[in-house]
């Protein structure tokens, strides 16, 4: 990886891209510290005993701070996934996404109206939460606006900026401001475990912990990167035909379908569905409790710090908090798949061209094969991500431990550099190939 790095600031445009790259990482978080003009010092407060968790790992803390970029690219993605649902509730959308470049273009630019929307009621809600609680520097209205228009200003400037080191830097923008706030967070929390379980503590304790910590971290990374890259392969023999006097085809070919096809969306839709009432009820600073309302136990169960609580087994009983967050993360998966991924079209494709599943006759048959094997693959895929995404979860509750990242942040992570490191690999062949053509 480091030699592949620098082979790469070798070549005068690569590393343009990567200095671009890494100028916007800067500004990124630059822009994380600028706190929005207008917030009292008790937001802070409030947003700080609220169980944010991987909210607040995907704004890099930003949100916590109150800064200007307190929204980030939640908006954005948020946008990004109603448009990928609409393309199937509505056929003019349907028709772009197939229309080639100029449809994508323009699915990006809704795509880019439909975020400024997103920012702009969230923002709004945000400022009018806590102008309502009286949470804000003074309660003049046009304090409001200037939240509001601080917010939505942000979160477009982060659009736009991912926009842009996907064109001009390494590509996967949204992707690599995900992952700058992710691993801004890291170190505060490798101190605050190192301070809880090694500071301080007997020599056989601290080293038990930090062999406790090492081995988590590395089971999570194994799992990760096992469930990134592996992919069930699907043979595939195309029959052979006359094409004017040649006999063509005959040849074999596979169909890659990843184990984890949904990637982190179903995990991210799983948490912004347990996060949403949380965030709601601390602008109305209302606080879950055990023992309250059956409102107070719903907010209770939905603190991700409480499902493996062992130091009370009447927390520990809200442990089924987590088993609908598994039965979520299942459903998102399968659902998103369905989207993303059309057996019928594949195997009708299949059939034009000729090919065919050794054992398997085109047609019905095909797309039943195919949805037998995708529904089976799916499963394996949401199980694993979901066991990734619990093991920090398990970590926190049963060491009472606070962690700033959970294994969703470690997949986007993972991932992105992964793919980050397949891109510059890919413009460095590419850029050989060149050099001994030009030779």
């Amino acid at each position: 990886m480091f030699k592949m790095f620098v082979n790469a600031f070798k070549v005068k445009d690569i590393r343009k891209k990567l200095i671009f790259t890494f100028l916007c990482m800067i500004v990124i978080r630059l822009g994380c510290q600028i706190a929005c003009p207008g917030m009292g010092d008790g937001v802070k407060d409030l947003i700080k005993n609220t169980d944010l968790g991987f909210l607040s790992a995907l704004t890099g803390g930003s949100l916590e701070r109150m800064s200007i970029f307190a929204l980030n690219v939640s908006p954005y993605i948020t946008a990004s996934i109603i448009m990928q649902l609409l393309t199937i509730a509505i056929p003019r959308l349907a028709e772009l996404q197939k229309d080639g470049e100029t449809g994508r273009k323009k699915i990006a630019e809704i795509s880019r109206y439909l975020t400024v929307v997103l920012a702009l009621i969230e923002g709004g809600a945000m400022a009018i939460g806590f102008h309502n609680q009286g949470y804000l520097a003074d309660d003049k209205i046009i304090t409001i606006f200037i939240i509001t228009a601080a917010f939505t200003a942000g979160s477009a400037f982060l659009m736009w900026l991912g926009e842009n080191i996907t064109e001009r830097g390494v590509g996967n923008g949204i992707s690599i401001i995900l992952l700058i706030n992710i691993v801004s967070g890291m170190p505060a929390t490798f101190v605050g475990l190192y301070q809880q379980f090694v500071q301080s503590k007997p020599v056989p304790k601290a080293i038990l912990a930090i062999a406790i910590i090492v081995a988590v971290m590395l089971v999570t990374l194994v799992l990760i990167i096992l469930l990134q890259d592996a992919e069930r392969k699907i043979a595939v023999q195309y029959s052979k035909k006359m094409q004017g006097r040649r006999m063509v085809g005959g040849n074999s070919s596979f169909i890659p379908v990843k184990v984890n096809t949904a990637g982190v969306i179903p995990v991210i839709f799983a948490v912004s569905i347990f996060q949403f009432p949380l965030i709601i009820a601390s602008f109305f600073g209302k606080q879950g409790n055990a023992n309250g309302t059956i409102g107070e136990k719903i907010l209770y169960a939905c603190q991700t710090n409480h499902w493996f609580d062992i130091t009370s087994w009447r927390k520990f009983a809200f442990t089924i908090g987590a088993l609908f967050y598994v039965a979520m993360i299942l459903f998102f998966a399968y659902f998103y798949t369905s989207i993303t991924f059309n057996p019928i079209e594949i195997s009708n494709n299949m059939k034009k061209d000729g090919g065919f599943i050794p054992g398997i006759r085109p047609g019905k048959p095909t797309t039943d094969y195919l949805v037998k094997v995708l529904n089976y693959i799916v499963l394996i895929g949401a199980i694993g991500l979901a066991i990734v995404a619990l093991i920090p979860i398990i970590f926190g509750g049963v060491f009472n431990a606070q962690i700033g990242f959970g294994g969703t942040s470690l997949i986007i992570v993972v991932g992105v550099i992964l793919e980050t490191m397949k891109q510059v690999e890919s413009q460095l062949l590419v850029r050989h190939y060149k050099g001994f053509l030009n030779d």
